[in-house]
Protein backbone atom coordinates (compact mmCIF):
# COMPACT_ATOMS: atom_id res chain seq x y z
CA UNK A 1 0.00 0.00 0.00
CA UNK A 2 1.59 3.19 -0.84
CA UNK A 3 1.02 6.75 0.11
CA UNK A 4 2.09 9.40 -2.71
CA UNK A 5 4.00 12.39 -1.79
CA UNK A 6 2.78 15.56 -4.11
CA UNK A 7 3.81 19.20 -3.92
CA UNK A 8 1.62 21.63 -5.92
CA UNK A 9 1.08 25.20 -5.96
CA UNK A 10 -1.67 26.28 -3.34
CA UNK A 11 -3.87 27.21 -6.42
CA UNK A 12 -4.16 23.50 -7.64
CA UNK A 13 -4.04 22.12 -4.71
CA UNK A 14 -7.77 21.66 -3.76
CA UNK A 15 -8.51 20.69 -7.37
CA UNK A 16 -5.86 17.62 -7.51
CA UNK A 17 -6.99 16.44 -3.99
CA UNK A 18 -11.11 16.56 -4.47
CA UNK A 19 -10.61 14.92 -8.24
CA UNK A 20 -8.10 12.08 -6.47
CA UNK A 21 -10.70 11.56 -3.82
CA UNK A 22 -13.72 11.65 -6.07
CA UNK A 23 -12.78 9.19 -8.83
CA UNK A 24 -11.62 6.78 -6.20
CA UNK A 25 -7.65 7.16 -6.86
CA UNK A 26 -7.11 7.50 -3.31
CA UNK A 27 -9.25 6.98 -0.61
CA UNK A 28 -7.77 10.17 1.40
CA UNK A 29 -5.60 13.29 0.54
CA UNK A 30 -4.09 15.61 3.54
CA UNK A 31 -2.98 18.66 2.50
CA UNK A 32 -0.20 20.64 4.47
CA UNK A 33 0.84 23.77 3.84
CA UNK A 34 4.53 24.70 2.82
CA UNK A 35 7.11 26.95 1.76
CA UNK A 36 9.42 25.65 -1.29
CA UNK A 37 12.90 26.57 -1.87
CA UNK A 38 13.96 25.26 -5.28
CA UNK A 39 16.19 25.71 -8.49
CA UNK A 40 13.87 25.76 -11.61
CA UNK A 41 16.14 26.36 -15.20
CA UNK A 42 19.56 28.01 -13.21
CA UNK A 43 17.56 30.03 -10.92
CA UNK A 44 16.35 29.96 -6.88
CA UNK A 45 12.60 30.30 -6.29
CA UNK A 46 10.65 30.18 -2.92
CA UNK A 47 7.01 29.29 -3.69
CA UNK A 48 4.23 28.80 -1.37
CA UNK A 49 2.80 25.03 -2.10
CA UNK A 50 1.08 22.19 -0.31
CA UNK A 51 1.58 18.85 0.23
CA UNK A 52 -0.38 16.70 -0.26
CA UNK A 53 -0.23 12.99 0.93
CA UNK A 54 -2.89 10.48 -0.97
CA UNK A 55 -3.61 7.13 0.14
CA UNK A 56 -3.97 4.26 -2.50
CA UNK A 57 -2.77 1.72 -2.93
CA UNK A 58 -0.45 -0.59 -5.31
CA UNK A 59 -2.75 -1.31 -8.68
CA UNK A 60 -4.26 2.45 -8.55
CA UNK A 61 -0.70 4.45 -8.09
CA UNK A 62 -0.39 4.43 -11.64
CA UNK A 63 -3.71 5.92 -12.55
CA UNK A 64 -3.41 8.32 -9.96
CA UNK A 65 -0.19 9.36 -11.30
CA UNK A 66 -1.28 9.95 -14.54
CA UNK A 67 -3.97 11.36 -12.96
CA UNK A 68 -2.04 14.24 -11.24
CA UNK A 69 0.11 15.21 -14.32
CA UNK A 70 -2.70 15.80 -16.01
CA UNK A 71 -4.11 18.08 -13.56
CA UNK A 72 -0.95 19.61 -12.09
CA UNK A 73 0.53 23.08 -13.70
CA UNK A 74 4.29 22.34 -13.36
CA UNK A 75 5.63 20.69 -16.02
CA UNK A 76 7.64 18.87 -13.64
CA UNK A 77 5.61 17.50 -11.06
CA UNK A 78 6.45 16.24 -7.85
CA UNK A 79 5.01 13.27 -7.36
CA UNK A 80 7.08 10.27 -5.09
CA UNK A 81 5.74 6.76 -3.93
CA UNK A 82 6.56 5.72 -0.44
CA UNK A 83 5.75 1.77 0.06
CA UNK A 84 4.48 1.04 3.47
CA UNK A 85 6.54 -1.92 5.65
CA UNK A 86 4.02 -1.75 8.58
CA UNK A 87 0.38 -0.13 8.90
CA UNK A 88 -2.08 -0.49 10.80
CA UNK A 89 -4.58 -3.05 9.37
CA UNK A 90 -8.10 -1.56 10.32
CA UNK A 91 -7.03 1.13 8.27
CA UNK A 92 -5.29 -0.42 5.04
CA UNK A 93 -8.55 -2.76 4.92
CA UNK A 94 -10.59 1.14 4.99
CA UNK A 95 -8.21 2.35 2.29
CA UNK A 96 -8.41 -0.58 -0.13
CA UNK A 97 -12.42 -0.57 0.07
CA UNK A 98 -12.36 3.19 -0.05
CA UNK A 99 -10.10 2.91 -3.42
CA UNK A 100 -11.54 -0.13 -4.99
CA UNK A 101 -14.26 0.68 -7.31
CA UNK A 102 -17.33 -0.34 -6.11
Amino acid sequence: MPTIYITAPQEAATEIAQTLVEERLAACVNRVACDSIYRWEGEIHTDAEEILLAKTTADRYPDLRDRVVELHPYEVPCIERFDETDIFVPFSDWRTRNVDAE
